[in-house]
């Protein structure tokens, strides 16, 4: 049996919301036949995915296993689409590069146009949110990332690491001294998930800001700073971050014990690509040595 996309949308829409009602809303269609395709999913597989409720709809540990494997299944089958597309445009051959705030990926991608001049090299800015989506579904070729993140279907080039800062409100009781420790820190209200910017022992001694309904939407640096300078947390930038969003209302320290924030590229590992391979020793050479060195020399463009 051949799985249906379509369905496969419909079940990681109620999946995800956890609600046909809201489910049918996002996918534009009526809540009957939205269950319906749901009905028709579980006859096709088999198994029962949902547990329904007058209150809630669950997952059944089929239904854990389906949206665990479903959601990279329908990445790959959008980047087929946007690849295709791009392919059989009437446009130039594209090459697109996604990086996330604070880092510069001007050189690379200068080298890269001087090397190939009839390639459209564009660049994409990406969140903590969607840096690793933006090259599942094909938005992007390769992407600037800021570790960690889920690596499952990438291949990841390590580039750099940079120090990482605690971004307070101007007014804070630290905001005087020259740096803190993670101990200074201890019962601060974090605006991010401790485990993902400190280390497993420390993230426990702070509080998960997120969890509160005001700050439950936050994503963007903007917002997270629109936050720290009302007072209603902290949170954990890398440097060239916090200091590219400098503002009056905010400041931000040294932590002393927090390790530091690694770079990397990466790009989709089931796609096979001379451009890629290119993209990926310009980046690396960069690193290690300044621009005028790196030979950007017209080459032949492969797809």
């Amino acid at each position: 049996m051949d799985l249906d996309l379509r369905k496969l949308r419909y079940f990681v829409a109620v999946a995800q919301r956890q609600h046909f009602g809201r489910a049918a809303e996002e996918l534009h269609i009526a809540q009957s036949v939205l269950s319906r395709q749901i009905m028709a999913l579980e006859r096709e597989l088999r198994v029962q995915l949902f547990v329904r409720t007058r209150r809630t709809t669950g997952l059944t540990p089929a239904g854990e296993q389906l949206l665990a494997d479903a959601e990279p299944l329908l990445a790959n089958a959008e980047a087929v689409r946007r690849r295709a597309a791009r392919a059989g445009g009437s446009g130039p051959l594209g090459f697109t590069v996604g990086f996330m705030p604070g880092l510069i990926v001007t050189p690379a991608v200068r080298v890269m146009s001087e090397r190939h001049p009839e390639l459209a090299v564009e660049v994409l800015r990406t969140s903590w949110d969607d840096q690793v989506q933006v090259i599942n579904d094909g938005r992007v070729d390769v992407g600037y990332l800021r570790l960690p993140v889920d690596q499952r279907g990438l291949t990841v080039l390590p580039l750099l690491t940079e120090p990482r800062v605690v971004v307070l409100p101007a007014d804070h009781r630290l905001a005087g001294l020259s740096a803190v420790t993670l101990t200074d820190l201890a019962g601060e209200q974090l605006l991010q998930n401790p485990e993902a910017v400190l280390p497993a022992q420390d993230a426990a001694a702070l509080r998960d800001g997120r969890a509160r309904p005001s700050v439950q939407a936050i994503r963007t640096v903007e917002e997270k700073l629109e936050y720290v300078a009302a007072g209603h947390g902290i949170v954990v930038l890398p440097l060239s971050v916090a200091t590219f969003y400098t503002r009056p209302d905010v400041t931000h320290l040294p932590v002393h014990g927090l390790p530091p924030n690694q770079v990397a590229l990466a790009w989709d590992r089931n796609r096979s690509s001379r451009l890629i391979e290119e993209f990926a020793g310009i980046a690396a050479t960069l690193q290690a040595a300044p621009l005028d060195t790196v030979d950007a020399r017209p080459a032949t463009a492969h797809g």
